[in-house]
Parts: structure tokens; C-alpha cells; sequence
């Protein structure tokens, strides 16, 4: 047995695969490894991508990449020269002309595509084009005219492969070998046995055969349909991306899909840009085009300089440009339409799946070729002493060996559970459509997978445990602190500053922002931009409602984009103020903004030297916004003589702001939550250390010997040194059960004497910092690991995450798409709910094993064990068909599709090592076996007697009893499985109205095959004893359940990797 169990590990060891980027030959290695023991190739392998396929894919994408990168950056002179030479004409379309535009299609396309600047300047330039296409760069393109510009110029959609229809997945369900196989054997007995019996009888057996061969391939077609179904549906809300546009005058949000020629799209950071256009104005403006050309050198776009292509990122600055080609016409549309035909990777867990399902499938195999020859060789012993021995054959003896071949291929049916690594698909269908209604959207199948073992969140602060819904709290003027978050607190601000300090006040509020103030249709006044900039111009707004005192307007000529690098924003801007000089605003983190300031303005308005004793006054203000939990900023000025450099030094300091940002409700119950799963939480955050500190005890992260520590000291730190501070919290002496009964236990406290500290807070920190502290965990600790991110710089930390988890309304493109999950709400509470569901989908794939395995056991054995000493089976081919649906497809829907509970947020993570079948499951399977197997075994030898069962339809009748017994014991050990360790099985069952369903179907279709189609399922019809006897039988699994969880099992061997110090929850009786 220790041989053969080495055996099966040193096999199974092929199927591992890690959950992201994992390498072409693990993927090549398991798929080798499985073989040709495969029933259906096309259905078990339809979730994985073709590896043949992708490298086809993958040159294709190369050739497009190369083409654009020899024409985007190896463009000669004289290849210019030959191109213009054979410039082909682009006649003019009549449903153009009559649309009143002056340039086709094509013609648009090509000036940007082959960055043809000749053209462009024969065209007249933007503002010839845009005179060309009906379009004001300043007020957009009307919104009536979206269609005309459609029907022209095309729509922004991509060719995407057409969806699979149901009759598609109805044929690949029909390409089951063994199927196949068996209906070629019901087509040969209808033949026989219409030659011997005639008609109809002769019929009945083939034709029985062929009825249930329809039926289990049109319910898994419709099963496999509904996945494909869920999936298209995930896949449309992945695509949804929202642009700005100006149209009719106003600036407004439209999908990416609406964006047609003529648009005036606005880009930031993190855009990705929708379409091919042209640059009209902006800041600054770098684009990544690598996903294009596979260059990573970043691209200066200006007025010099203007061609933007789809599909590529905005780097850094913000611009707008005029939208010249869309869809098909660019090149990123046939890239995209290259990229949908590569598939995605399969997860850990069906690959595992695929290692158990063949070794199993092995087992099986060896048993239908013994079933096999213990009939034949019964049957030819029987013959060989019969009148005429092995030569005289008749019709009867053809069918008879034709059934032994039928019975051992149906045995193959039963033995090979193809319905394993689909049910984990099944399982992450059915949670990803949940997770999505409540606002998680999964982008990776093994992201939902892999959260379930989470033992690690990094989140961010803003918007994620708070509410992003910020207003100016307190502000910091004139020497003195003042709340601003009232009518009284203007007044006072009012009176305690001049008209000089208000207006150099609102200069640097309204200028120094990458946001903006519109007016919608209905005149109403709206802020487009993030949280803290709405924040502080709903602030200026306010200003100049209660001072009367208006904002100046003044041209921008430079402006240099906050990112979280340098955590700071600069404007130069042509002021009223600053007698004829540009002026430089500076905004930003505090304490960086300060250092660079050597003055201060008072409340007069006039300028006076920033002291020490100044400094410290004002570094007090800080620390005591911070300490109330309150977002600092600081805004800052200095006239320069040059417009073309930002100084790094000698600003004038304005105000310090402090911006509320409230916790959102149920975060430090989520937080609670995580510490009773054995998930540690780690705030990582660029605010301010005080505040930081100040919403992390707020919410229960930061406990009282938890380390909170700023980036720079961070960075400092040795290997060695951030081994002592990163590890989470040892809890080796922590029996997590006590979780399920006391709330004292629901934060986890440092119980171990080795005296490890826990990083729980990193404030000020660089996106490098959080990709460097992930690294860590998962390098050093082996800790699975979430993080959560928003910005363009957190992609890397994203990526390196075992789960990236991007904010949707907050995060930028870039991020999103390096995310696996998008939390749509930007909430911490719907991380949880991730957890939540991907350990619901691990523990249902568990039940679901255990029920297939018992029944798979109990099969194999007893038509072989009946075979060797009767000389037949008890089950037909019908019959074990209708098992084999039962505890393939039908399991599946009933066991993976189970809700999760809130149990399983009050137990340790599964660990990187832990073996996925655990000696709890074996100890299940081997005591419900047994069960069967006895009861079966018993029926098989004694049943006649036991159940005074006379006549000549005895036999089929004692047959029908033992096949109705064996599915009600699968019945209720479906019920059973639902709980691998608690006793109560019952609780929450009518949670699952897909469990009930099934359960309930399964059984009314089995009084329907007993009772009706005895014809073609050769049963028999049995009294009311007998039913109410065989269901008794099968209930008594229920009590067999309850006693061998009752026994317990040492399951501290059941990972050979557990490095998180937590107790694994004892079974037995206490796990009620």
C-alpha cells in the first residue's frame, strides 16, 4: 500500500501547476500525463486553453507587433519618400458626402495608423479634420448624431469569436467514446434481438439504451450550456470601461463602445486610450505603447508629435484628443481579435482534479477488463458443458456476450469521473455570478479559486476601508486651526482672513487640480475628478459663496501631474497676482509639501519667513489632523521668472487642509471577521503615519504590539531585519474553535513566546514598498497573499499578489487590467465576501469528490464482486447509466453550488501543501463504502430469502430492489456530504434551492424508472414495502454518517506545508 500510495504522490506531482503565470511545460506537463484514459476530450478539456492554439496566437500577435513597430519606429526618409509615391486615393463615400462630412473613412484611419504627418498637414491638422468630420473641439460632437457617425465611420466593437450555441455543446457531450460505444452496442442488440425475439420485443433492451444515452447527453449539454452562459455574461462586465467625453457642450461619462469619430475623449493617468486619434491639448502627456509595438520606451505625445493608437496607456499628464479611427480600423482592434482565441489558463484545482479523475479512471479501467473476463470466462466454462459445447452459437449467446462488453464499458462510465475538473468550472461559475451581484467582478478563474486560501490582505486605506466620500474638515490658516465643515466655520474663516489671502487662497484650489468644475444640462454645478480634489473645490466653492469673492482666471502653462512617486502637484499658471511673473502652485503629502516652503503668508496676505519655531507650529497642525484621523494636504506658492521649470524649493505655504474620510460602516466587523479566518490585515497606505495609525486602531487593524512604520524606514530595512517585523501574528497556542463560541477569540492575539511582531500599518509608502512588502510574504513566509490597488504604479504589486484586487471606481484602466478582481464598490466588506465564496468553492469540490468517490467504490465493487460469484450484474446498462448522471452531473449541480456559510469564516486558511482529499474524506468514503457494500453484498446472496421474494420475476424483481437501494443510499449521502465534519446535515439545506431541486428530481425519476420505464430499464415494479424498505435502508446512511463523525481523525499530517502557525479544527463529536 505504501508503494502504491508513493506512486500515486510521485504521479500527482505532475498536476501541479501554480494558480498565475504558470510556465507552457507544467500546463504541457499534465496534460501528457493524462494521457488517452480520456472519455470526451472536447468536453473535459473545453475550459483549457490549446496550447498549439495559443503559440499560433502568440507569432500572430508578434507579426502585429512588429509591423507596428517598424512602422512607428523605423521609418526612413526614403521609405516615406516610396510610400508617399504610391499613397493610394480614398475616394469619398456618397453616404458620407451626404452626411456632410469631407473625409472617408479609410483616409482618417491611415493618417494616424501610419503616423503620416504629411497627410495630416494636407489635411490641414486637427482643425482641419475636425472641420472635415462636423466636430467643435471645444463642445463636442452631438449626441444625435452618435448613429450618422456609427454608420459612416464605424462602431467601436471589436470581431470577437461568435458565442457557442447549445447545439454545439450538445455535440461535444455527444463525443463521449464510451457512449459511443455503448450505443453501437444497443444499435448491434437491436438487430439480435429483433432476429431472435421480434418485433417489439426484441427492441426493448437497445432501445432503452439509447433513450437514457439521449438523455444524459442533453442534460450535460444544457448544464454545460448554463456555464457558458454565466461566463459570456462575466466576460461583457469585464469589457465595461467608462471614458470622458465632451459632447453637446458638456463633459460627460460614455462606455468605451459608444466612442465614435469626432468624440473629444479627456485622458489621464491610467486611461487606456479608447480608439486612434489625434492629440489636441494637454499636460505632460506620456503614453505606454508597448501592448502594441512591444516597445517599453515611454512616448512624449504633443501638438508636434499628436497620433494616439487604441489600446495603449496613459503614462503620465492628462490630454484631449480627437477620435479619428474606431473598431476594426485600428490596429488594436485586430490585435484584440487575435487575443480572444487564446483561452485561459486552467486553475490548480482542475488540473489536480485531472491527476485524481486519472488515476481513478486507471482503477476503473482494470476493473472493467476483470468484470469482463470473469463474465466471459463464466459464461464460456457454462457453454463448454452445455449440449454442443463452444462450437454450436445462438442469437441469445451473441447478446449475452455483447452485454458483458456493454456492462464493462459502462462500468468505464461510471469509473472514469470525467465530471471532476468540471465541476470545479460549474462551482466557479456559480460564484463567480454571485461574487459579481455582490460587486466583485472575477477577471481570473483561479483568482476565486485561490482567495479561499488567503492568509494575507494588504489593503489600501482610501476608499477601501473608508467611505471616499471626503469633505474639508479642518483647515490650517493664518497661524490658527479652523472646522470649515459648517456655516459658522466659514464665518469665521471669513473674518479672520483679507480679501488678498482669500483670493492667492483660491488661485491654488482651483488651479492646482487635475479635476474641474462643469455645468451639466440642467445648469447644475458638478466636480469631474477624484475624491480629495472634489474634496477641496467643493471647499472653494464654499469659500467663495460665503467671502463674495471670486476665483481669477488664469492660463496653465505647465502642469505637472500628482503621482504617488512623487506625492505631490505642480501648476504654473500666468497669475493676475504676481505683477507679470508666472506663478508656481504646489500640492500635496504635508510633510514633503513643508520642507520645501521657506515662507509663510498670513492672514493679511503678506509673506513673512517660516521659522523654525513656524515649521514646528505647523508640523503640530499636521500631527493633530492626522491624529483625528483626517487626510492632510498642503498647498503652497512661489513666482518664478522662467514658466518652463518647477523649483524644488522655496515656497510660500498657503494653508494645510484636513480632509475627512469616514470608515465605512461593517469595516471593522470585516476585519473581525478576517481575524477568525486566520487572514491577517495590513493597511498600506501613502497618507500621513498619525493618520494612518488613527484609522487602522479605528478599524481594528493595528493592535497594541503591532508595528506601524513609514515607507522610507521601510525601504531601509535589510532582509533580515524585515523578517523580524513582517511575519503575522503566531498563534500556535490559539485553538481558533473557540471562535465559533466566544467573541473574545474573534481577534487573534500573539500568543506564541518567541515574541514576533506583526507589520500591521506601512504609511507614506511608494507603490515599490507594497510590491517589495508582497514579495516578502509570499517569499519569505510562504504566505498566500491579496492586495489591493488603485493607481497605474500598483500594477506590479498586482501582479505579484497571488490575488490582485483592483478598486472599480477608483482604479485606473492599468490597474484594473493587471488586477484578477475588480471590487466594484471599492469595498473592504466585498474582499470579504471573495474569501468567503472561494472557500466556499474549495469545500464544495470537496464534498463533491467524497460523494463521487463513495459511489465510484461502491459501483466498481459490487458489479465485480456479483460478476465473480453469480455470473452477472445486478446493475444493467440503463442503470448505471442513470447512476453515473446522478453522481456525475446532477452531483455536481447539488454539492458544488452550495452558498458558503458563515462557518467558514471561523476556520484557518487551507495552506499552500494540504493535501485536497483529507483523511476526513477518506474516513467518509471508506465508512460509507463499507455500509453500502455490506447492505449490497448481503441483497446480492441473501436477498430472496430476507424479502420473501417468490415467482418467476423474482430475480429482476430482487435486481430492481437492489438498484433502488443503491440510488436512495446515494441520495441521502448526497445529504450527507453536504457536512464533512458536523453531525447536523441538515442546517441551512433549503438555503440551496439547486441541492433540493436536484435531491428532490433524482428521486421522483427514479420512482419514474422503477414504476414506468420498466420496459427499457428491466425493473420491475415493487410494492409498498418494498419502497418504504429500500428508502429506509438508504436513510440509514445518514446514521452511518453522523457515528463515523463521531470518530476522530488526526488530520495534522494533512499538509505537508503549514506554515501559519494556526491548529488545524478538531472533528469528532465536539464539531457539532
Amino acid at each position: 500500500m505504501a508503494y502504491l500510495r508513493n506512486k500515486s504522490m510521485e504521479f500527482l506531482k505532475r498536476f501541479e501547476v501554480p494558480a498565475k503565470n504558470p510556465s507552457e511545460d507544467a500546463q504541457r506537463r499534465w496534460r501528457e500525463a493524462v494521457g488517452t484514459l480520456v472519455k470526451n476530450r472536447r468536453r473535459r478539456f473545453r475550459m483549457v486553453p490549446d496550447l498549439d492554439k495559443r503559440s499560433q496566437v502568440e507569432t500572430q500577435r508578434r507579426n502585429i507587433q512588429e509591423k507596428l513597430r517598424v512602422a512607428l519606429y523605423v521609418q526612413k526618409a526614403a521609405l516615406q519618400f516610396i510610400d508617399a509615391a504610391r499613397r493610394a486615393e480614398h475616394p469619398l463615400p456618397e453616404l458620407a458626402r451626404q452626411c456632410g462630412f469631407s473625409v472617408s473613412a479609410e483616409e482618417l484611419a491611415t493618417v494616424v495608423r501610419n503616423h503620416d504627418t504629411k497627410s495630416l498637414r494636407q489635411l490641414r491638422g486637427v482643425d482641419g479634420i475636425a472641420r472635415k468630420i462636423n466636430v467643435s473641439l471645444a463642445d463636442g460632437i452631438k449626441s444625435d448624431d452618435t448613429g450618422i457617425r456609427a454608420e459612416v465611420y464605424g462602431a467601436n466593437q471589436y470581431t470577437e469569436k461568435p458565442p457557442r450555441t447549445f447545439w454545439m455543446f450538445l455535440w461535444d457531450a455527444s463525443q463521449d467514446m464510451t457512449l459511443l460505444l455503448l450505443a453501437l452496442c444497443a444499435l448491434v442488440s437491436v438487430v439480435i434481438g429483433l432476429a431472435t425475439e421480434g418485433w417489439p420485443n426484441g427492441m426493448y433492451d437497445g432501445l432503452g439504451i439509447v433513450l437514457t444515452i439521449f438523455l444524459v447527453v442533453m442534460i450535460t449539454a444544457a448544464s454545460d450550456y448554463k456555464q457558458s452562459l454565466q461566463f459570456r455574461d462575466l466576460d461583457k462586465e469585464k469589457k465595461k470601461i467608462d471614458m470622458h467625453v465632451t459632447r453637446d457642450g458638456y463633459r460627460q461619462k460614455v462606455s468605451i463602445y459608444d466612442i465614435v469619430v469626432g468624440d473629444i475623449v479627456h485622458l489621464s493617468i491610467g486611461d487606456q486610450v479608447p480608439a486612434d486619434g489625434l492629440y489636441i491639448d494637454g499636460y505632460s502627456f506620456v503614453v505606454d505603447e508597448s501592448s502594441l509595438s512591444g516597445e517599453s520606451e515611454p512616448v512624449h505625445l504633443s501638438n508636434a508629435k499628436p497620433f494616439l493608437l487604441g489600446g495603449t496607456k496613459v503614462q503620465d499628464g492628462s490630454a484631449r484628443m480627437l477620435v479619428t479611427a474606431v473598431g476594426m480600423r485600428t490596429e488594436w482592434g485586430n490585435l484584440m481579435e487575435t487575443l480572444s482565441q487564446g483561452g485561459e489558463d486552467e486553475t490548480p484545482l482542475q488540473v489536480k482534479l485531472n491527476g485524481v479523475a486519472t488515476i481513478i479512471g486507471k482503477i476503473g479501467l482494470a476493473f472493467a477488463v476483470l468484470t469482463f473476463t470473469v463474465l466471459m470466462t463464466r459464461f464460456l466454462v457454462g457453454k463448454a458443458h452445455a449440449p454442443g459445447g463452444l462450437l454450436r452459437w445462438s442469437g441469445e449467446d451473441a447478446l449475452s456476450v455483447l452485454n458483458f462488453f456493454a456492462v464493462a464499458v459502462t462500468i468505464i462510465v461510471v469509473a472514469v469521473p470525467e465530471g471532476l475538473p468540471l465541476a470545479v468550472t460549474l462551482s466557479l461559475a456559480f460564484a463567480m455570478k454571485k461574487l459579481m451581484q455582490e460587486r466583485a467582478l472575477v477577471r481570473h478563474l483561479s483568482a476565486c479559486e485561490t482567495m479561499g486560501s488567503a492568509s494575507c490582505i494588504c489593503t489600501d486605506k482610501t476608499g477601501t476601508l473608508t467611505t471616499n466620500h471626503m469633505v474639508v474638515e479642518k483647515l490650517w490658516a493664518s497661524g490658527a486651526a479652523q472646522t470649515v465643515s459648517t456655516a459658522k466655520g466659514f464665518d469665521e474663516l471669513k473674518s479672520s482672513v483679507s480679501e488678498n489671502f482669500t483670493k492667492v487662497l483660491l488661485e491654488g484650489v482651483f488651479h492646482c487640480s487635475g479635476s474641474e468644475v462643469v455645468t451639466n444640462k440642467d445648469g447644475k454645478t458638478t466636480i469631474m475628478g477624484t475624491p480629495t480634489e472634489t474634496a477641496i473645490l467643493e471647499f472653494g466653492l464654499e469659500v467663495e459663496k460665503y467671502t463674495k469673492v471670486e476665483r481669477c482666471s488664469a492660463k496653465k502653462l505647465k502642469v505637472e501631474p500628482f503621482n504617488s512617486v512623487k506625492k505631490t502637484m505642480a501648476v504654473v499658471v500666468a497669475s493676475p497676482h504676481a505683477a507679470g511673473h508666472p506663478r508656481v502652485i504646489l500640492k500635496g503629502a504635508s510633510e514633503v509639501v513643508l520642507r520645501r516652503c521657506s515662507s509663510i503668508i498670513d492672514g493679511t496676505g503678506s509673506v513673512e519667513k517660516l521659522t523654525d519655531a513656524k515649521a514646528k507650529r505647523v508640523a503640530s497642525a499636521i500631527d493633530a489632523f492626522a491624529c483625528e484621523a483626517l487626510r492632510t494636504l498642503c498647498l503652497a506658492y512661489q513666482d518664478v521668472t522662467s514658466g518652463s521649470d518647477i523649483p524644488n524649493d522655496g515656497y510660500t505655504l498657503i494653508a494645510v487642509f484636513g480632509i475627512k474620510d469616514p470608515l465605512r460602516p461593517g469595516v471593522r466587523e470585516a476585519v473581525k471577521t478576517c481575524h477568525a479566518a486566520g487572514i491577517n490585515v495590513r493597511m498600506v497606505t501613502g497618507d500621513n503615519i498619525n493618520t494612518a495609525k488613527a484609522i487602522a486602531r479605528e478599524c481594528g487593524i493595528l493592535t497594541d504590539d503591532g508595528i506601524a512604520i513609514e515607507g522610507p524606514d521601510f525601504r531601509t530595512k535589510s532582509p533580515n531585519e524585515m523578517k523580524e517585523i513582517i511575519p503575522r501574528i503566531q498563534a500556535r497556542s490559539c485553538i481558533l474553535l473557540a471562535s465559533f463560541f466566544s467573541e473574545e477569540f474573534f481577534c487573534i492575539r500573539k500568543t506564541d513566546t518567541t515574541g514576533f511582531l506583526c507589520l500591521q500599518v506601512m504609511a507614506r509608502s511608494l507603490p515599490l514598498d507594497k510590491h517589495t512588502l508582497v514579495t516578502n510574504l509570499r517569499g519569505m513566509f510562504g504566505e498566500v497573499v491579496a492586495v489591493t490597488g488603485d493607481g497605474t504604479n500598483d500594477a506590479p504589486a498586482l501582479h505579484e499578489a497571488d490575488i490582485g484586487l483592483a478598486m472599480g471606481i477608483a482604479g485606473t484602466e492599468v490597474a484594473k487590467e493587471n488586477a484578477d478582481v475588480i471590487i466594484m464598490d471599492d469595498n473592504f466588506s466585498t474582499i470579504i465576501n471573495v474569501a468567503k465564496w472561494g472557500r466556499s468553492v474549495y469545500i464544495n469540490i470537496q464534498k463533491f469528490v467524497q460523494f463521487q468517490l463513495t459511489v465510484n467504490v461502491v459501483a466498481l465493487m459490487v458489479n465485480f464482486v456479483s460478476a465473480s460469484f453469480t455470473g452477472s450484474a445486478p446493475l444493467t446498462i440503463v442503470q448505471l447509466l442513470w447512476v453515473n448522471l446522478i453522481m456525475d452531473t446532477l452531483g455536481a449541480l447539488a454539492l458544488a453550488t452550495e452558498p458558503p456559510n458563515d462557518a467558514m469564516m471561523q476556520r484557518p486558511p487551507v495552506g499552500r501543501g494540504d493535501n485536497f482529499i483529507t483523511k476526513v474524506m477518506w474516513r467518509n468514503i471508506i465508512g460509507q463504502s463499507i455500509y453500502q457494500l455490506i447492505v449490497l453484498g448481503i441483497l446480492i446472496f441473501k436477498g430472496k430469502s430476507l424479502l420473501q421474494l417468490n415467482g418467476d420475476r423474482s430475480d429482476t424483481q430482487l435486481n430492481t430492489f437492489i438498484f433502488n437501494t443503491f440510488v436512495f443510499c446515494q441520495v441521502f449521502n448526497e445529504v450527507n456530504s453536504r457536512e464533512m465534519e458536523k453531525i447536523n446535515v441538515f442546517s441551512g439545506i433549503f438555503s440551496s434551492w439547486i441541492f433540493s431541486a436536484v435531491a428532490g428530481a433524482t428521486a421522483a425519476f427514479q420512482v419514474i424508472i422503477v414504476e414506468l420505464l420498466g420496459t427499457f430499464a428491466s425493473t420491475e415494479h415493487l410494492s409498498g414495502r418494498l419502497w418504504l424498505t429500500s428508502v429506509l435502508i438508504g436513510s440509514v446512511s445518514l446514521m452511518i454518517g453522523a457515528i463515523l463523525k463521531l470518530i476522530p481523525v488526526d488530520s495534522s499530517s494533512d499538509s505537508s506545508d503549514r506554515r501559519d502557525g494556526y491548529q488545524p479544527i478538531p472533528t469528532g463529536p465536539d464539531a457539532v
